[in-house]
């Protein structure tokens, strides 16, 4: 049990470690070969929040694990309104911008309601998946048209290393990934390992302790920008990590490892899940109108509802 405790914490370091190290070096390639900084900020780098979840879902799924990939989905989604923006809002109250109210909130609302509606038969098919995939394609396809004849925002160019030569650049690309796979693979085995000892499914320590290292990355993001000062930022993150989980993330285990599923993780997590978001988009509505930030009471209140649906899960182990 410690042994696995060990092998999580330190999958976790290599997975935020990797993506990082793949971010670095898929961007200073991509750069190189002459990639503009607009495409590499809008593909690697946005990839590269969402990317410890990607493999660590896409591990559970290989190990025949969906419940697993399912819950660390939802679980991130939950801890980053319910802890990661909270913290965020205690510590600063933060402003949305008004391009919320037309693009991002209304995309999170859509992908969640989807995901809500695709899952109602308590199962995760491969046809679910495709439906995510399509939505994510299309999400690209008009993010890339309405930035067309844009520029990077100057904190993404900033993630775009410079005067790094390619070979250097391909090696980093490549330890990032193998990093990122084998993390992926040690955390899932020592997750199964720990919920076998504690005589729990899959789907729980999904829900937390995964759901929670691999929220890690979003989380420190969220406070950084909040303090600094970028409220933009700190509400995007969050918005843009929550809708890459449902699109990104959930298909794995619905090409992989399709099948039946826990109906709590519809009834009490998925709800959940869909509490938060609309309470979101409740207080950013008014906030944007009136320009001015979501308080420290919303904070609060996501706090409240995270901990009240952490023991009512807890209470039904």
């Amino acid at each position: 049990m410690l042994f696995d405790i060990v092998i999580i914490c330190l999958g976790f370091v290599g997975l935020i470690w990797g993506a990082d190290k793949f971010v670095y070096g898929a961007s200073a390639f991509a750069r190189n070969v002459g990639i503009p900084p607009l495409v590499i900020g809008l593909t690697i780098v946005a990839f590269g929040t969402s990317a410890p979840e990607i493999f660590s879902s896409a591990a559970s799924a290989l190990e025949d694990e969906p419940e697993l990939a399912i819950g660390n989905a939802i679980g991130s989604n939950i801890f980053n309104i319910g802890v990661a923006l909270a913290v965020a809002l205690i510590i600063k109250p933060l402003t949305p911008p008004p391009s919320l109210l037309h693009k991002e909130l209304p995309a999170l609302m859509l992908v969640s309601v989807t995901c809500a509606v695709l899952l109602l038969d308590y199962q995760l098919a491969a046809m679910d998946a495709l439906i995510l995939i399509v939505l994510i394609t299309f999400f690209v396809y008009r993010l890339f048209r309405s930035r067309k004849h844009s520029t990077l925002p100057s904190e993404d160019e900033e993630e775009i290393p410079v005067n790094v030569s390619t070979p250097k650049a391909a090696f980093w690309l490549l330890f990032g990934l193998l990093l990122l796979i084998v993390s992926a693979e040690y955390l899932v085995e020592s997750a199964i390992s720990v919920a076998d000892f504690l005589g729990v499914s899959s789907g729980i320590i999904g829900l937390t302790l995964v759901a929670l290292g691999t929220s890690l990355p979003e989380l420190a993001a969220t406070v950084t920008c909040a303090l600094r000062g970028h409220h933009a930022l700190a509400i995007g993150n969050i918005i843009g990590s929550n809708i890459m989980n449902i699109l990104v993330v959930l298909p794995f285990p619905g090409l992989l490892a399709p099948g039946p599923f826990n109906p709590q993780l519809l009834q009490r997590d998925i709800s959940a899940m869909m509490v938060l978001t609309v309470l979101l988009v409740i207080f950013c509505y008014p906030a944007i109108r009136q320009q001015k930030p979501i308080g420290r009471m919303a904070g609060i209140l996501f706090l409240l509802i995270y901990f009240a649906w952490f023991g009512i899960m807890y209470g039904q182990v």
